[in-house]
């Protein structure tokens, strides 16, 4: 009897244990969902830019006729010549090609910067402005976080504007000349992503400007002429980028569906 009820028992708990494996199914590993993918678009479109900045200027060199007899002339050079810095603003319209390659074209102002020269008998001061029309090409360097270095190049030409040349002894004035001449630019310097469609800017440019005339003829002495201006600049500049925040979009996970429960 005692061993009849021993496998009734043990037969019931047999079968329990089967039903169990057989309803039991193992809770499936939590689902994690995935951070949303970024999708960038390669940049591209037109930016506005300004530009203030320092110019420290060196003058090349000059010389002038000056009459010796009735027949001849004889050309002088400066002997000593000082040009003072000035300050410089610029405005321009770009375009960004890609992320690696942009150009603008762009107007500056080289505000005005007092002269003085010395040359055998002659002691003069005046003052000279510049306007710049410049042809830009930028290859920005990849960008690190927020900041983008760049290296650049400009080709194009300045508007100089000369004052009229005063001799210290007061004896006489000589009228100042303006015209276009060659110039390039050499530049260098770095973006930084203030908002997704305002980069502020600061950077180096070294600039050239050809030779051209300085001032006309009073009796016995001119034309001047001076061999060009060469600046090394400090800017400090800001870009506006039409549509700068589409450059990168936010794309959603695709929707997983839940595997149903399988029951052996």
């Amino acid at each position: 009897m005692k061993k009849s009820l021993i496998g009734v028992v043990a037969a019931l708990m047999a079968g329990q244990h089967a039903l169990a494996a057989d309803v039991y199914q193992s809770a499936p590993p939590a689902y994690i969902e995935p951070a949303p993918e970024i999708q960038v678009k390669e940049a591209s479109g037109w930016y506005l830019r300004g530009d203030v900045g320092y110019s420290f200027n060196k003058f090349r060199g000059g010389s002038f006729n000056r009459a010796v007899s009735a027949s001849a002339m004889e050309d002088v050079s400066f002997t000593s010549t000082s040009q003072k810095d000035s300050v410089l603003f610029g405005a321009g319209v770009g375009y960004q090609i890609n992320n690696y390659l942009r150009t603008d074209l762009t107007l500056d102002y080289l505000s005005k910067s007092k002269f003085r020269g010395s040359a055998p008998s002659l002691e003069s001061h005046t003052s000279l402005q510049a306007f710049g029309l410049m042809a830009n090409a930028y290859v920005d360097l990849g960008t690190y976080g927020r900041v983008t270095p760049y290296l650049g190049a400009g080709i194009g030409g300045a508007h100089v504007k000369w004052d009229t040349f005063k001799t210290d002894s007061g004896c006489c004035e000589f009228d100042g000349k303006g015209s276009w001449r060659f110039a390039y630019a050499l530049m260098a310097g770095a973006s930084v992503d203030v908002t997704c469609d305002f980069k502020a800017d600061i950077g180096y440019r070294f600039r050239q400007i050809g030779q051209g005339e300085m001032f006309g003829l009073n009796g016995a002495a001119g034309p001047g002429r001076d061999k060009g201006l060469t600046s090394h600049e400090i800017r400090l500049g800001g870009r506006y980028v039409f549509n700068g925040c589409d450059t990168a979009q936010y794309m959603p996970p695709a929707d997983i569906p839940v595997q149903p429960a399988v029951y052996k």
